[in-house]
């Protein structure tokens, strides 16, 4: 389940694509895995209760899908170059991390996402085991 609609992510981007619940989906997986180790109220089908909560998971869901967008990765999923040539072998640009562009590994929260659910106090660590 994504945790924004198309509606919500038409307040981040200039154009909504057609494929907007996919990728709202695809956020909402990257989100999912910044939260492993998060502490929040939740119902009987495991969704958050608290309104503040839900704000920041709708908030960064829409941030992650809108770097996706913006960085021409309108699927969520990186091609790991900017050039890649078949004859005589010939690759570039490829990036990881944050940095940007379209090499940017999509598992990866961008800043934006990941300012949220700091601020939201949702980017908890695991407890220290001795």
């Amino acid at each position: 389940m994504a945790y924004a609609t198309a509606d919500d992510l038409d307040d981040y981007v200039d154009t909504v694509p057609a494929n907007a619940a996919r990728l709202l989906t695809r956020a909402s997986r990257v989100i999912d895995g910044a939260l492993k180790c998060a502490v929040y109220d939740v119902d009987e089908a495991g969704d958050p209760t608290d309104a503040d909560v839900i704000t920041a998971l709708k908030d960064a869901t829409c941030e992650q899908a809108a770097y996706w967008i913006t960085q021409g990765s309108d699927e969520g999923i990186p091609n790991g170059y900017t050039s890649v040539s078949i004859g005589s072998v010939a690759l570039a640009g490829g990036q990881t991390g944050n940095g940007g562009g379209p090499g940017t590994v999509s598992g990866e929260l961008c800043a934006q996402a990941r300012q949220i659910l700091d601020t939201a106090g949702l980017l908890n660590f695991a407890p220290w085991t001795w």
